[in-house]
C-alpha cells in the first residue's frame, strides 16, 4: 500500500469561466496548463519506474 492511499483525494475544483478571460490570457492559462500536464506525466513515470524496478526484484 503506498502511503498517498492513505491521505484524503482533494476535491476536483470547477472549470473556470474561460468567457471572461482575454484571448492572451486564454494563452498563458494554456500554457500553465501544458506545463502542468508535463508535471504530472514525469510524476506518473517515475512512479512507474519504482514499481516495475520493485516487481522485477521480487519476482527473482
Amino acid at each position: 500500500m503506498d502511503i498517498d492511499d492513505l491521505e484524503p483525494r482533494k476535491q476536483i475544483s470547477k472549470p473556470k469561466d474561460l468567457a471572461v478571460y482575454s484571448v492572451d490570457e486564454l494563452r498563458v492559462y494554456i500554457a500553465t496548463l501544458k506545463a502542468e500536464i508535463a508535471r504530472a506525466e514525469e510524476t506518473i513515470a517515475k512512479k512507474s519506474a519504482h514499481l516495475d524496478a520493485a516487481s522485477a526484484f521480487f519476482k527473482k
